[in-house]
């Protein structure tokens, strides 16, 4: 009847030994380790690894109009013993930006980030929605980068070398393209339409948390013409 965790030496019992003596023995978890169980150890104290259940949905996020997280979440179904697989984590979290709010009223520009990625991979979306001419055609804001955040320079990965070109004082050029350009709102998220002149934007970008920062909206470019070096994309 004993099942002891841990090492623990007062889980003492007496029978028969795996080396077929007669003597003390233990029921304790270190007893595998040390080779004094006794005989019925691992059938009297199976081995039991935690089990869990499957994970939730998503929740929604955890606040509107911000760059904030979404959670699901497991629960544990049946705990370790016997020196059984410790649990795993119980919950995750993702990144998430909601550009309505609770009521279903579209969000203040001013309070929405732009998520953005280097303008290279607009080249080939342009190629996949050039045999769909219902959509509108994209347009282009240029803003004036005030804030760079130092993360955007400590990245080393080949697909963040695009954050370099991220320097406070210059002038960048930020594409709004199909699927980014929302039907509703025919803009795109944290495009800055609707700000008031000289206000402090927000921008993050895509694939490096820690590469954020601010900017000014200048002006909105109807037809297209950004530099190759300092073109972006909204996502």
């Amino acid at each position: 009847g004993l099942c002891c965790p841990g090492r623990d030496p007062a889980c003492l019992s007496t029978g028969r030994r795996p080396d077929g003596a007669h003597g003390p023995c233990y029921c304790d978890q270190a007893c595998a380790r040390t080779l004094d169980c006794c005989h019925d150890y691992a059938e009297a104290c199976p081995v039991i690894p935690c089990l869990v259940s499957q994970w939730s949905v998503w929740s929604g996020c955890a606040e509107p109009c911000k760059t904030t997280y979404r959670v699901r979440r497991r629960h544990v179904i049946q705990e370790p013993r016997n020196g059984g697989e410790a649990c795993p984590p119980l919950e995750e979290r993702a990144g998430c930006v909601e550009y309505w709010t609770r009521q279903g009223t579209e969000c203040k520009q001013s309070l929405i980030p732009a998520l953005i990625t280097t303008g290279g991979f607009g080249k080939a979306r342009k190629k996949r929605a050039a045999a769909d001419v219902s959509e509108r055609a994209g347009y282009c804001v240029e803003f004036q980068l005030v804030a760079v955040t130092p993360g955007c320079l400590q990245s080393h990965h080949s697909y963040t070398h695009w954050m370099q070109y991220l320097r406070e004082g210059h002038t960048v050029c930020v594409e709004c393209q199909h699927p980014a350009l929302d039907s509703r709102s025919q803009h795109c998220y944290g495009d800055g339409s609707g700000s008031n002149k000289n206000q402090l934007l927000h921008w993050q970008a895509v694939g490096n948390p820690q590469c954020k920062g601010t900017w000014k909206r200048i002006r909105q470019l109807d037809t297209c013409s950004c530099p190759s070096v300092h073109n972006f994309l909204f996502i």
